[in-house]
């Protein structure tokens, strides 16, 4: 009797095994800004990442999707707990999001360490692009130095000779500021880093790039502090003096709040609204009907591009997210169309992509728009693949 039912009670488990394996919901944990004057980025994450549930008919790979959404505060411990809790409590099989390269390297080892697969859809420190990159970490954005390289690449192609360097104090910052420093082949004057993310009066580092007479300036500063640096720029009498140069400081959610000062400032970017590819021009579109009043930025078009890579390797598994080894591979084949247009990713996980020059021009409503010029650089590919172990 016994035998019997320990026979019974194993054919039972080799029953209920494949069952065990096969995920009943696709539960994603979001990780962004969505308290504070940053919360406009967030908020825009969140609505893109949205839309491309939408778009899927909410589900993947069949199974519906279930999105927990976690507030960092802009905080590295907070994104970390936010991050731990979603792990420990919540069982995520993707956590995606972080807008801040600190957050973000703060919350990488609970993510590598439990194998829980996690997406970037912006945040691009240069360590997980090389020392620290892992077969759990994938990124939707760029590393931080590959934007402003190509801007180093256009002033070169504008004859610039001397830039001043401003930028905030944090991984992200300095990234930036080291990327443009790689690839412009003039003299770099000065450069300034400021407290982030209290400090929001730049007249003291003004005062030094007008005193260093350089031909251009360069800044890097997302969110309210691009719109503070922009006025105080004309303010202090050097706009139409001393050329400026951006990343990421000029997008959808800044400019209209910039709006004439951000007139003649170019911006290095792998996504502008009007690429003019099928899968963005569908996303531009149904992001301005679904939230009337608002438009996508790069933000966006990367969490946007983070649904549909995460869709993608879920179909392919047929949602046995068990196999961790198979999800890993089908999210490297970026089997998706991305709103940028060519996708591929490198070994250690960040995009292989193209760089283009954008400006700001009035469209015939009047209304302040971004548009793409040209195409600064083809294919660029991060600096620190070499550093990623991962071949």
């Amino acid at each position: 009797m016994h035998k019997a039912l320990v026979t019974m009670g194993a054919a039972l488990l080799l029953t209920a095994s494949p069952a065990a394996a096969q995920n009943k919901s696709v539960k994603i944990g979001f990780v962004s800004t969505f308290s504070g004057p940053t919360a406009v980025i967030g908020n825009n994450m969140r609505d893109s990442f949205e839309l491309a549930l939408d778009h899927l008919g909410r589900k993947m790979g069949g199974l519906p999707v279930e999105v927990i959404y976690e507030d960092d505060q802009q905080k590295p411990d907070v994104g970390k707990q936010k991050t731990d809790k979603l792990i420990e409590s919540d069982h995520v099989d993707f956590i995606v999001g972080y807008i801040w390269s600190n957050v973000l390297l703060a919350s990488i080892k609970p993510a590598v360490d439990s194998k829980t697969f996690l997406i970037t859809a912006n945040a691009g420190p240069h360590e997980i692009a090389g020392e620290l990159c892992s077969p759990y970490i994938f990124s939707t954005s760029w590393q931080n130095d590959q934007t402003p390289q190509a801007m180093g690449l256009y002033m070169n192609q504008k004859g610039v000779k001397s830039v001043f360097l401003i930028g905030p104090n944090y991984a992200a910052g300095k990234d930036m500021l080291a990327g443009v420093a790689s690839t412009f082949k003039g003299k770099i004057v000065g450069q300034e880093l400021t407290t982030w993310p209290s400090q929001l009066d730049f007249s003291a580092e003004l005062a030094k790039a007008k005193a260093a007479n350089p031909d251009a300036i360069f800044v890097f500063y997302p969110g309210k502090a691009g719109v503070q640096f922009l006025s105080q720029y004309a303010q202090a009498g050097l706009k139409g003096k001393i050329p400026l140069y951006t990343a990421f400081t000029i997008d959808e959610l800044s400019l209209p709040l910039q709006k004439d000062l951000a007139l003649g400032v170019p911006g290095a970017q792998e996504w502008v609204n009007d690429l003019p590819n099928e899968a963005n021009k569908r996303f531009v579109a149904d992001f301005i009907k679904k939230y009337p009043g608002k438009k996508p930025s790069f933000y966006g078009a990367q969490s946007y591009d983070a649904a549909m890579l995460i869709a993608s390797a879920v179909t392919a598994v047929k949602g046995d997210l068990s196999d961790k080894e198979a999800v890993r591979k089908a999210l490297e084949r970026a089997d998706f169309k991305s709103v940028r247009g060519k996708f591929r990713f490198g070994n250690n996980h960040i995009p292989i992509q193209d760089f283009y020059l954008q400006d700001v021009v009035k469209d015939a409503n009047g209304d302040y728009v971004l548009k793409t010029v040209t195409t600064i650089v083809k294919d660029s590919q991060d600096n620190f693949h070499d550093k990623c172990p991962m071949k």
